[in-house]
């Protein structure tokens, strides 16, 4: 398997979504439990800092005073009197 920082998400949350099936399964060693939580922990990680870089990039468009302006994801159009969707 690819190093996990190589990952892409899908790839990423592919590998979680197998983690949390075999550990809902019910029926893996202990050892072996902890070694899957530890991984799954890493990827839950690593899937979390490749949203936040895509929260980064996107921008959304605002209209503010008749003019059509970007403005960083997550800012708050409450204090500029905008909408939140």
């Amino acid at each position: 398997m690819a190093n996990e920082t190589e990952l892409t998400f899908e790839e990423a949350m592919a590998a979680l979504e197998d983690i949390v099936g075999q550990l809902e399964h019910g029926d893996v060693p202990l050892e072996q439990a902890i070694d899957l939580f530890q991984r799954g922990m890493k990827l839950s990680q690593l899937c979390g800092r490749k949203l936040e870089q895509v929260e980064r990039k996107i921008e959304m468009i605002v209209e503010e005073d008749g003019e059509t302006r970007t403005k960083p994801f997550g800012t708050d159009f409450e204090e500029s009197g905008g909408e939140r969707a």
